[in-house]
């Protein structure tokens, strides 16, 4: 029981913290099925967000990325990122797997659009061991609060 406390105690603590959101489709290749996918971003801070996707192909997957950005690419609006998470396949077959990512962004000036590119090679543990390269994505969110 006590557990259980700590934990609504953690997430309520870092739901708290999230502020600028983010909301919009990625097209691309996840986990190895080409798909689209609700792409959303929760910000943790100047430095660092919360990168999840819900994508839908062969399956469901699922992946949670926590990116730290890196600003001074260009101008305020373009920036570049890197990230880890776990990601989880739910079809045939089942995976379940660490995540990186690396890619760019920009946001457009005078309109709450992103536009982003990204690669995200994943490291596979569950149904099988594997390491897939491909993870190639393209992003289009829509920016709350900006």
């Amino acid at each position: 029981m006590l557990k259980k406390v700590y934990l609504i105690v953690l997430l309520c603590t870092m739901f708290y913290g999230v502020n600028a959101q983010e909301l919009g489709v990625r097209f691309g290749d996840a986990l190895g099925s080409n798909s689209a996918a609700v792409d959303a971003v929760f910000g943790l801070g100047e430095f660092s967000r919360i990168h999840a996707d819900v994508s839908f192909g062969n399956g469901v997957g699922v992946e949670a990325l926590w990116d730290f950005l890196y600003k001074p690419l260009g101008g305020e609006a373009f920036y570049w990122y890197v990230g880890a998470g776990p990601s989880l396949f739910l079809g045939d077959p089942f995976l379940l797997g660490v995540s990186g990512e690396i890619g760019i962004e920009y946001h457009f000036n005078g309109v709450p659009l992103a536009l982003g590119a990204d690669w995200r090679p994943t490291f596979v543990i569950i149904e099988d061991t594997d390491f897939r390269t491909g993870g190639f994505g393209l992003n289009l969110r829509w920016v709350f609060n900006k």
